[in-house]
């Protein structure tokens, strides 16, 4: 695993020993004060204990590395922790002494995927050794919101090696880098991807949520199998500058957290136009709507949501997903919505969704272009010296750790091979392709032609369509497969892909920059149901903010 430096180890693997040494409080409670449960607390809780001196924002720290430590030899969620999240801390802790509070993420500490760049001590680097200390001239737009926003990037989360587009036979939640992370629902859990270490931070406290990027699953599927609620934005809805790309056509970054309040104060932090992603600027609005206030209980009142069944394709084990998925249209009728089922997408596009290699070849030709025209040529420091994806395949092929030719590059051999960018005739049929068969003859065209609010599906299945147009998706805990539910091994037999207990999700669908209304949606869902607390790991840390305080006032002992 990665790490800052050995000083940095040192000094949080001390305090990690002093705060577990002091757990002398159970629960969550000292001296008859009861403090937030770390491992569903909620950004409200932190901040009413925060503006109520009940603890500080050098005690979350404190707390959440000291959790990091507990668990991450076990799980291999964290690749970096930020050396400087404890003065920053205290920064934010200063400002509030002193009546400033920079908004409701005021230092409250948060984990970033390992492909977000930060200008800082921390290694942005995809999970790669090629991109080990390089250096960027200033934070990714997305990092530098967040810091503006008053939250302390407490660290990076690992993530599947260059965000899943390397290799066709290595493994989800896997990095040179950070080792191979593991989900906390079953042992050995499968943790999805590529967001994989955020979503497995967030899922058992390590801090109050996680940021992910998705270009094609990346976010929603991991968000699910670790029991959380995810957003994918509208392409073009948070900046992509300075985070290491696939494609510019299908990134976006976007919350995993555990409530869908939670993962909408994160989103509003990061929203906005950027001159540096000439995306945003087709962001339909100067002010970006109010995503926590559309957490509305009656969101669902009125509206006409539709069931697109031919998309979902069951496979074996899906039994309890697909009953699951039945009775949350049940729930969704009851909250007074109209359901519209059997909206489906034409057999043309049906085909072309499952049988064509357009979406890859807009992947590829994107990677190609854009890995060294908007990520490697920014770096101020490349010791390395990858300066395009040649380079990159190279140094993979020739450094040992890497796990060249046991896990291969065949996604990149694929892309080189191509033999054109994005800016080829080959290219845009390709992706006017995609456009057709998500758009007018897609799920767009459902949308339109039944006057639909909405579209549902069990989140396994809801990626794919809305990737290939850039539109957004907000994912939130439907159920766990039952205690009954054989156990499956991935093809390496390293990871169980299906075991009782693993999460899955539910999935709501809308055209683009809608993700107010997808919002209102899935809270409204949620607060019908909280399945999410009816879900429990395996495995989760034992250290608690009442420790860290324990520990703190036994020091001025």
């Amino acid at each position: 695993m990665g790490v800052s430096s050995p000083r940095v180890t040192l000094l949080w693997s001390l305090l990690f020993t002093a705060v577990l040494a002091n757990s002398l409080f159970p629960n969550q409670t000292n001296g008859g004060l009861i403090f937030p449960n770390l491992v569903d607390t909620t950004t409200e809780e932190l901040q009413t204990g925060l503006e109520g001196a009940l603890f500080t924002s050098c005690d979350l720290v404190k707390a959440y590395v000291a959790r990091i430590q507990e668990v991450n030899s076990a799980l291999h969620v964290v690749t970096e922790i930020n050396p400087d999240a404890l003065s920053i801390a205290a920064e934010r802790d200063a400002e509030r002494a002193n009546g400033t509070t920079r908004g409701p993420l005021h230092g409250v500490p948060i984990l970033i995927k390992g492909n977000i760049g930060t200008a800082d001590e921390m290694n942005t680097t995809a999970g790669s050794f090629a991109l080990l200390g390089a250096k960027l001239p200033r934070d990714s737009t997305v990092a530098a919101k967040l810091r503006k926003a008053g939250v302390i990037i407490l660290g990076k989360t690992n993530l599947s090696q260059w965000a899943n587009f390397r290799s066709n036979n290595s493994t989800n939640g896997w990095s040179a880098y950070g080792g191979q992370t593991k989900g906390a629902y079953f042992p050995q859990q499968d943790p999805s991807g590529s967001s994989s270490g955020s979503g497995v931070a967030s899922s058992i406290g390590l801090a109050l949520a996680s940021l992910g990027s998705e270009t094609s699953g990346s976010i929603l599927s991991p968000s699910q199998v670790n029991n959380l609620v995810g957003i994918k934005p509208s392409v073009g809805l948070t900046s992509r500058a300075l985070v290491i790309p696939i494609s510019e056509r299908q990134d976006t970054v976007g919350p995993m957290a555990r409530t869908v309040k939670d993962a909408a104060y994160l989103l509003q932090a990061i929203v906005g136009k950027d001159i540096d992603d000439n995306y945003t600027l087709a962001q339909p609005f100067e002010n970006p709507p109010d995503y926590v206030g559309a957490c509305v209980y009656s969101s669902l009142r009125g509206k006409r949501i539709g069931v697109p069944r031919n998309l979902i394709v069951p496979r074996e084990g899906d039994g309890p997903v697909l009953s699951s998925f039945d009775t949350a249209i049940r729930t969704i009728r009851r909250a007074g919505a109209t359901i519209v089922d059997n909206v489906n997408i034409t057999e043309f596009a049906l085909d072309r969704y499952l049988n064509s290699n357009a979406s890859a070849i807009v992947l590829e030709a994107d990677f190609f272009s854009g890995l060294p025209s908007n990520y490697l040529s920014k770096l101020v420091s490349n010791p390395n010296n990858v300066r395009n994806l040649v380079d990159v395949r190279n140094f993979t092929q020739r450094f040992p750790p890497e796990d060249y030719p046991d896990r291969d590059t065949a996604v990149w051999d694929q892309a080189l091979d191509l033999g054109f960018n994005n800016t080829s005739p080959q290219f845009w049929a390709a992706y006017q392709e995609n456009l057709e068969i998500a758009g007018r003859q897609g799920f767009l065209g459902i949308l339109a032609n039944y006057s639909l609010d909405a579209l549902i599906l069990p989140t396994d299945y809801s990626a794919g369509l809305p990737a290939l147009v850039g539109t957004p998706v907000v994912t939130v805990p439907l159920g766990k497969s039952p205690g009954n539910t054989t156990v499956v091994y991935n093809e390496r037999g390293t990871l169980v892909e299906s075991a009782p207990n693993i999460p899955f999700g539910l999935s709501f669908i809308r055209p683009a920059w809608s993700e107010a209304n997808l919002i209102g949606f899935a809270y409204a869902y949620e607060q019908r149901t909280m399945v999410q607390a009816q879900v429990q790991p395996y495995l989760s840390p034992r250290v608690q903010l009442a420790d860290v305080i324990s520990a703190r006032n036994i020091d001025r002992w």
